[in-house]
């Protein structure tokens, strides 16, 4: 059996007694990084045969964990910290053991999405994870054209490195948007003796760390938009176009928003009506961008 283990995500008292038992009766352990998992053992007193498995050793080291699972191990996953297979590699040992027909059972522990979200203050009755909002271009843009328009929290990572570009960025958006006023909440070291979460806005929060440098990994979490905003807008179009301006680029960016949604588990036909909304566009010139046939 593979069993998915959370491990604290700071404080190391977080960890439950049922996830210290997996641990302890697994026959091997695989970890997204030993070291880090060998001192959670260590701390526990216990002495595990521990495998790494990661994102670039994925495609060795899967058929590797699946032959033992098919030859009766006990494996326990674990990730660095909180639930596996949340923005790791853990998703396909987890898809691969199920389509082999081995039995796969989660073992609940701290998650920082969900930690985050609730210290955030902002509504809870629905939110959307987005993971690390990307590096390039083009992801960023899809993340931000999604975000002028969704109407629940959005929970997502950042690195330090990364979070005054994402602020200012996001403090352009709302602006021109008309919404300058969305609340977003920065939580780090969350359970850790230096906890922290600062609330406020976009450009409250930029001022803030401009002047303070940013540490340690942050999690977003940011105000759905209100209901005018999301269906309105002339400044919301030209803040997801960007600074090109040409038809085709436009176009480029209609494409983005749209195969965004699909990521998102969007079904085709309500991805076309929100992309015509969301643009101000036909449904026919919608088809002829997203060079779908009429019929989907």
């Amino acid at each position: 059996m593979l069993y998915v283990v959370g491990t604290p995500i700071g404080n190391l008292d977080d960890i439950t007694l049922r996830a210290l038992r997996t641990l302890e009766n697994a026959d091997l352990i695989a970890a997204e990084d030993t070291r880090h998992t060998m001192s959670l053992l260590e701390h526990f007193g216990f002495k595990k045969p521990v495998i790494s498995y990661f994102e670039h050793n994925k495609m060795s080291r899967g058929p590797e964990i699946l032959q033992k699972l098919k030859e009766g191990a006990e494996v326990a996953l674990v990730s660095d910290a909180g639930m596996p297979g949340i923005c790791d590699p853990g998703y396909e040992l987890i898809r691969d053991s199920l389509a082999e027909g081995i039995e796969v059972t989660v073992i609940p522990g701290p998650s920082a999405c969900v930690t985050a979200l609730v210290l955030s203050g902002l509504p809870t009755d629905g939110f959307v994870f987005a993971g690390f909002i990307g590096t390039d271009n083009k992801s960023r843009r899809a993340f931000f054209d999604r975000l002028l328009c969704e109407s629940r929290t959005t929970v997502c990572y950042e690195a330090p490195h990364r979070i005054l570009k994402t602020l200012s960025e996001l403090s352009t958006l709302f602006a021109e948007s008309g919404t300058p006023e969305r609340r977003i909440a920065l939580c780090r070291e969350l359970t850790k003796v230096h906890e922290e979460v600062v609330r406020g806005t976009a450009a409250e929060l930029l001022t803030r760390f401009e002047q303070d440098a940013p540490r340690g990994e942050f999690v977003v979490c940011i105000e759905g938009a209100k209901e005018g905003a999301r269906t309105g807008a002339g400044a919301g179009r030209r803040v997801a176009a960007g600074a090109d301006d040409r038809p085709d680029a436009a176009e480029e960016q209609m494409r983005d928003f749209y195969s965004g949604l699909i990521s998102s588990g969007t079904l085709p036909k309500e991805a076309m009506k929100k992309l015509q909304e969301r643009y101000g566009i036909s449904r026919n010139e919608a088809y002829r961008i997203v060079k779908l046939p009429e019929k989907i």
